[in-house]
Parts: structure tokens; C-alpha cells; sequence
């Protein structure tokens, strides 16, 4: 990702207002019984955005006209912020380091992927997150939070590594709290652009889908 990405975060106050949410493909077949066999086609779930309801003004849309040029449309991905699933926790809760499961130590192991739980019942998933916002990770030992130079966070690709010395031990948990972004890429090579139609209140479609890392 990283040759065709860059690390510049959407225009904020537009993607405020955004509309969107996760995406699955799922293969439904239906025998002549009337019974269904059905399949999941992804592993993992794909966000989709139109960040155009965030327009509310020329300067906005000349912003987003910049980004997009800039980004040379679908060719390079981006950061995109989700006020609705951008935490590790709920939007209306502080992070905190035991937010999230990252893995049990061994003793040996000393880097961890970031991920986010989604359910607690019958099939929890858990999503790779891979752009934290920088500053934001909190991490715990067995329940403690350690320090800031216990560990490093890479935040363009979401890996904790803990420093020498303080490699969790063997059979202990390892928690994060952290806030993300989510890299995207412009689902377009055009923007249209009707300013009659904008003045009098129709929103321009700026559609945005996740890249999964």
C-alpha cells in the first residue's frame, strides 16, 4: 500500500457529514425446496462513503476538488475519518488501553497487529486496523497500562512492537485503546460538478471505498 498511498487525512469537516458504512458480498442460492444455502464471498467487510453531504459551500468543494486532483483520482489511496466507527471503543467513550484484545504474550513475541472487535456472541469479527491515529495508542500489559517507552506504534501500518525488555511474557494479555483512520481511495476518475444544481441545495456524489489492507 504504501508505494500507492499517501498519509494526508480527507478534508475533516467534510468527511463530518459523510454517509456510508460497511459493505459485505454474500452468495445466496436457493435449492427448489425453498431452502437457502449461503456463503460469504469476503472475509472481510468493505466500507463505502458518499462524502458529499459534507459540502456546504464553494470553499469546501473547492477543498475536495484539490484533494481529488491531488490524489489523481482512484489512483492513490488516502486517510478517511469515521466519526461513527473511528474509535476503539464508542464514539461517546474515552479510550482507554483495555479497549481491545491485540493477542496473549509468549514471551518472545514482540510486535502486535491493531485490531477492533466487532460482537461478543456467536461470531465475533475482528478487523485489522492498520492506520491508528498517531499519539492516540494506548497500550496494557495484564491489565496495566505501560508506558510510552515500553512500545512503539507504526502508524501507517498499525504494528505495536514493544522495545527491548519488555516483550510481554509468556501468557499474558496485551490490550490497546487507540483512535483510526480509514485508508480509502475515491471510487471515480470524475467529479461532476452542476453549480446551479449546488446552489439551489442538490449535493454533488464524492464516493469513497475502503481499501482493505
Amino acid at each position: 500500500m504504501a508505494d500507492d498511498f499517501h498519509e494526508v487525512l480527507f478534508p475533516l469537516d467534510v468527511s463530518l457529514r459523510m454517509s456510508g458504512g460497511p459493505q459485505r458480498l454474500t452468495e445466496i442460492v436457493t435449492l427448489a425446496s425453498g431452502r437457502e444455502h449461503r456463503n460469504g464471498r469476503w472475509a472481510d467487510s468493505r466500507r463505502r462513503y458518499d462524502a458529499g453531504f459534507g459540502l456546504r459551500g464553494l470553499d469546501a468543494l473547492h477543498a475536495v476538488l484539490a484533494f481529488f486532483e491531488e490524489r489523481r483520482g482512484r489512483l492513490y489511496g488516502f486517510r478517511f475519518r469515521d466519526r461513527v466507527d473511528g474509535r476503539s471503543g464508542p464514539p461517546g467513550r474515552a479510550i482507554g488501553p483495555l479497549d481491545q484484545p491485540l493477542g496473549t504474550g509468549d514471551g518472545t513475541t514482540a510486535r502486535f497487529s491493531l485490531v477492533k472487535s466487532y460482537g461478543t456472541g456467536f461470531a465475533p469479527y475482528r478487523r485489522r486496523i492498520a492506520k491508528p491515529v498517531a499519539g492516540s495508542v494506548r497500550v496494557a500489559v495484564s491489565g496495566q497500562e505501560v508506558g510510552p517507552e515500553d512500545f512503539a506504534c507504526d502508524p501507517t501500518t498499525g504494528r505495536v512492537t514493544f522495545t527491548p525488555g519488555h516483550v510481554p511474557a509468556s501468557g499474558v494479555a496485551v490490550t490497546a485503546g487507540f483512535a483510526f483512520d480509514v485508508p480509502v481511495r475515491f471510487d471515480t476518475d470524475e467529479l461532476t460538478i452542476d453549480l446551479a444544481a449546488f446552489t439551489a441545495g442538490e449535493i454533488p456524489r464524492v464516493p469513497l471505498v475502503e481499501i482493505v489492507p
